[in-house]
């Protein structure tokens, strides 16, 4: 099982991006997805999660700008990132609490995706 994310890129700050991230492999279903973010010189931290059932959390910083949803069906998270701000320059990981086919509770996390934002 793996998590693959993309969407990163450069942008002026003000402007959005959209992450997406798809997990692939012997799933049985997913219970949580989400994002962090890592930043240099600074710890990883959450931006924001969704449950299954559309529960989501935000960090602080990101509330009322970013946007966290999910598409069960095909095993997807987004995160739409609006009003962005040269502090929201990290790179972005995707990860998820996924359950195998084999009944295995796994917890992955996806390889980062760059975001950019210039002033």
């Amino acid at each position: 099982v793996q998590l693959q994310a993309s969407g990163g890129g450069l942008v002026q700050a003000g402007g959005s991006l959209r992450l997406s991230c798809v997990a692939s492999g012997s799933i049985f279903s997913i219970s949580t997805m989400g994002w962090y973010r890592q930043a240099p010189g600074k710890e990883r931290e959450l931006v924001a999660s969704a449950t299954s059932r559309g529960i989501t959390n935000y960090a602080d910083p990101v509330k009322g700008r970013f946007t966290i949803s999910r598409d069960n069906a095909k095993n997807m998270a987004y995160l739409q990132m609006n009003s962005l701000k040269p502090e929201d320059t990290a790179v972005y990981y995707c990860d998820a609490v996924v359950i195998t086919d084999l009944g295995d509770t796994v917890a992955l996390l996806g390889q980062g995706t760059q975001v950019t934002v210039s002033s």
